[in-house]
């Protein structure tokens, strides 16, 4: 099963390959036959139809832009796919093909199907601009920070990830970074972002080695893993990004949006309703990867292809504490495994991301965790729920433990732990030399080579009324 699956995968990288260059772009080069068009708009019509959503007040069909799901790529180009993985596509087409004309143009209330909002976020693009947060669905607001230099640019070469969310929505969530999506760059085959940084990277560290780009960038005053870069208040992979007109309304970014000077940027954070407990990966080929919620059920959404044996120097990891998220995109879980202030990581990436070319390394050094779908499920992973879309956050304060709410503020927090063959424990402090010059040493590559199994365990204090 796994083979045929590296057999998919590297049959969808040499569709994606052809494609180099037209992006999300080449799928209305699917759509010029105009009996095609018919079919879809015929199909997406109907299927559709049964699922409200709330546009401007009025009650409208419910599309793929509308729930913020990623729009499969052209990747499904696959001559040897099944015939429901051929009707998916054409669904997804038709998707593509209606959206801009039924989607209202006017400022959309708030909805989140079959999602809860947690809190909001409200950033005002000038410096000194306010950054707050509410927990009453934007009825009153706390002051948690400060802009400090405000951005009227975008970055069209954005990470390969960025393009796997749709545009007007959060792209990343880390201690570190947050990115915003707000297109796709069809030239290069790459999503369009805009960031928001910690107070920090006004001046980078030294040797960082990961995605920057200054110039379009909210630079703000907040420190790195604390307030919206995951100390209480990160968005979610997916939460939708408006901007709020000056009577309160809120607009839906749209594709092609830039940051103007003074705009009111407002993230919705909303997870699932129905969520779950722990996330659990048989660190083994061929080992199960299994979502368990509250009620005592499980949910198998795929395999591990490729282990993880060993932990690497991942720049983030230097801004969170052992055990907990790093980062989270559309094609990576990223895992501190050091004390704040200090390197050392390991990550888990869906098999398509692991194919991209930047990523061959993954299949040759210790550091990643490989996963993929069941085959006939899903020939791609990338943007998907759960585990890289609206699931996971960073989310920890090195003060949790001194708050008088202490206890909720724990059973708040994402926390990682393994299984060396003999039940759960917390993980290790393995902890590298931070300098990027310095050759990994020798241990760090066997550095979990005991793990059995990882798991993830969810917010607790989150689960009343998940299911």
């Amino acid at each position: 099963m796994l083979t045929r699956l590296i057999r998919r995968c590297y049959s969808f990288e040499r569709a994606r390959e052809r494609a180099r260059g037209k992006g999300v772009g080449a799928l209305h080069h699917w759509t010029s036959h105009p009996g095609l068009r018919l079919l879809s708009l015929g199909l997406v019509l109907s299927a559709v139809a049964t699922y409200p959503v709330t546009i401007g007040g009025a009650s409208g069909p419910l599309l793929l832009e509308s729930t913020g799901l990623p729009v499969p790529l052209l990747a499904f180009c696959d001559t040897r796919m099944t015939i429901k993985t051929s009707i998916a596509i054409v669904l997804s087409l038709a998707a593509v093909l209606v959206a801009a004309p039924l989607a209202s143009p006017a400022c959309a209330a708030v909805t989140q199907e079959m999602r809860r909002e947690m809190f909001r976020l409200r950033i005002v693009n000038e410096a000194g601009g306010g950054i707050a947060v509410s927990r009453d669905a934007g009825r009153s607001w706390r002051a948690i920070g400060r802009v400090l230099r405000y951005t009227t640019q975008v970055n069209r070469r954005a990470f390969t990830a960025a393009k796997w969310v749709s545009p007007g929505h959060v792209a990343a969530t880390a201690v570190n970074a947050i990115h915003i999506n707000v297109g796709h760059n069809p030239e290069e085959d790459r999503g369009v972002v805009f960031s928001l940084l910690p107070r920090e990277f006004l001046a980078p560290p030294a040797g960082y080695r990961s995605f920057l780009s200054p110039s379009s960038t909210i630079y703000t005053d907040l420190p790195a893993g604390d307030g919206i870069f995951g100390g209480g208040e990160a968005p979610l992979v997916g939460g939708r990004v408006f901007r709020q007109t000056g009577d309160g309304s809120l607009c839906p970014l749209t594709d092609g949006y830039v940051p103007a000077r003074g705009d009111v940027l407002v993230i919705v954070v909303a997870r699932p309703v129905r969520y779950p407990l722990a996330a659990v990966f048989e660190n083994k080929e061929g080992g199960a990867v299994t979502l368990h919620y509250g009620d005592g059920s499980q949910t198998f959404l795929g395999w591990v292809i490729r282990p993880v044996r060993g932990i690497g120097r991942f720049a983030g990891s230097r801004y969170a504490s052992m055990g907990r998220i790093r980062a989270n995109h559309a094609g990576v879980i990223d895992v501190s495994t050091s004390p704040v202030g200090f390197l050392g990581a390991f990550q888990i990436v869906p098999v398509g991301h692991a194919l991209s070319p930047e990523m061959g390394f993954a299949w040759r050094l210790t550091q990643w965790m490989i996963v993929g779908p069941v085959p006939e499920e899903s020939p791609l992973w990338e943007g998907l729920m759960p585990l890289f879309y609206q699931h996971l956050r960073p989310e920890y304060h090195a003060e949790d433990l001194y708050g008088p709410d202490w206890e909720q503020r724990l059973l708040s927090r994402f926390l990682v732990e393994v299984d060396l063959g003999e039940g759960w424990r917390p993980l290790s402090a393995p902890r590298l030399d931070p300098d990027p010059t310095t050759p990994l040493p020798s241990w760090a590559r066997h550095a979990l080579d005991e793990v059995a199994r990882v798991r993830i365990l969810f917010p607790l204090a989150e689960r009343a009324g998940s299911g």
